[in-house]
């Protein structure tokens, strides 16, 4: 018999990484904040309300736990190694025209602010609500959206599309 919070935790690793990847840019330091998060969920189990959404509960462990990290790396400095986008492939194989524009829609949100950079992968990549968002960084409801709409607008300036 399995375990149905295991199951909803194994079933969100991938969400994680993302978020963890979009936070620390660097695949290890990635792996190593995931790997934190589902130890301190596992941890604080009992105070999961099953009724809501895991998905807020587990981003919030894994943002408090990278907060964690960069009051640590103040002191003795970080180490950053971006991983390449994943490969993406059409159906016919051909790579070129997708790992391109991959690669410059990334970084192009590497360039956005931090605060904009993680509220439009939260709520544009893993499907968040503006509220779960909220909630995850702890600030208002009316923040997230502004940071979202400023982050499109900055996005699209810098993808030489009309941000209108």
């Amino acid at each position: 018999m399995t375990d149905p919070f295991c199951g909803l935790l194994i079933e969100k690793l991938p969400n994680l990484r993302r978020y963890a990847l979009s936070l620390c840019r660097s695949g290890d330091q990635a792996d190593d904040l995931v790997q934190t998060t589902v130890e301190r969920a596992l941890k604080a189990r009992a105070s999961f309300d099953p009724a809501s959404r895991i998905e807020a509960w587990l981003f919030r462990i894994l943002r408090n736990a990278w907060i964690d990290i960069v009051r640590k790396n103040r002191v003795r400095g970080q180490e950053l190694d971006y991983d390449q986008a994943p490969e993406i492939a059409d159906t016919t194989g051909h790579q070129g025209d997708a790992r391109l524009m991959v690669s410059s829609v990334m970084a192009a949100v590497d360039l956005l602010p931090d605060g904009q950079r993680e509220v439009l992968l939260l709520v544009s990549v893993e499907g968040l609500s503006y509220a779960e968002v909220a909630e995850i960084l702890d600030v208002p409801k009316g923040t997230i959206m502004s940071r979202l709409c400023r982050a499109r607008n900055a996005l699209a300036g810098k993808m030489g599309l009309s941000s209108d």
